[in-house]
């Protein structure tokens, strides 16, 4: 996985990221391994800065995980997750007595990111077969658009980083980009 172009993770059925590549964190760092999706999308105030469509994120994963868990419902997982985000967050107790079942699927996502701006980047999902629901998810942009140009600066940004140069030493990605 860590010769990926994009972000890419491997998840769990209760959404735990269970390996990730660079791109992915630097994507955003709740893409790292041993993270929790659904926990930092409801219980961590920057992620709702990440993405551009807060509440059809939130729909997504509610919905997505009463799909994952399906009839097995006495999971010890599964309650543990549920009743912590019940306890902690209003929003999942509202979207979770809603009932609504969908699975996630591939779809364009729109992302604010700190560094680089707007930027959609398509989601593909990957069952991984032979596994008890682990899913590869990959984002990509469309090859030649400005959200390719950004997510590039991105990748040199995470290079830059890795090499001990980082963005600190340059000027704001997101001020050379802003001309869309």
């Amino acid at each position: 996985m860590s010769t990926l172009p994009y972000p890419a993770f491997v998840e769990g059925r209760f959404f735990d990221i269970l390996a990730a590549n660079v791109m992915a964190t630097t994507l955003s760092p709740r893409f790292s391994e041993g993270g929790n999706q659904l926990l930092d999308v409801f219980l961590d105030p920057a992620d709702k800065e990440l993405f551009v469509d807060w509440e059809g994120t939130l729909q997504c994963y509610v919905s997505s995980l009463r799909h994952a868990i399906g009839p097995d419902t006495d999971d010890y997982r599964f309650v543990e997750l549920v009743g912590r985000l019940s306890l902690a967050s209003s929003q999942f107790r509202d979207l979770w007595n809603r009932h609504d079942v969908r699975t996630q699927r591939g779809a364009p996502v729109l992302f604010d990111h700190p560094q680089v701006g707007e930027l959609t980047l398509h989601r593909e999902r990957l069952s991984i077969s032979g596994t008890d629901g682990m899913t590869l998810v990959l984002y990509h942009p469309e090859p030649g658009t400005t959200d390719a140009e950004r997510l590039a600066l991105l990748a040199s940004s995470s290079l830059e980083a890795a090499a001990g140069t980082g963005p600190d030493r340059r000027p704001s990605i997101r001020s050379q980009t802003d001309h869309r």
